[in-house]
């Protein structure tokens, strides 16, 4: 019984690990996105960054 439950909380722990990476993938191809407008509608004599 222990060993199925270890091995049923590896594929919990795959999982969810395999989801928060692909879902930070999707966070910085939108934070790229937004970095790329800033740069090409930026207004003259302004920053085209924020920080």
């Amino acid at each position: 019984m222990v060993p199925l439950l270890l091995v049923l909380l590896l594929i919990l722990v795959l999982f969810g690990t395999g989801f928060a990476v692909e879902a930070l993938w999707y966070v910085a191809l939108a934070v790229l996105v937004l970095w790329v407008l800033g740069f090409l509608f930026h207004g003259s004599g302004s920053r085209w960054y924020r920080w």
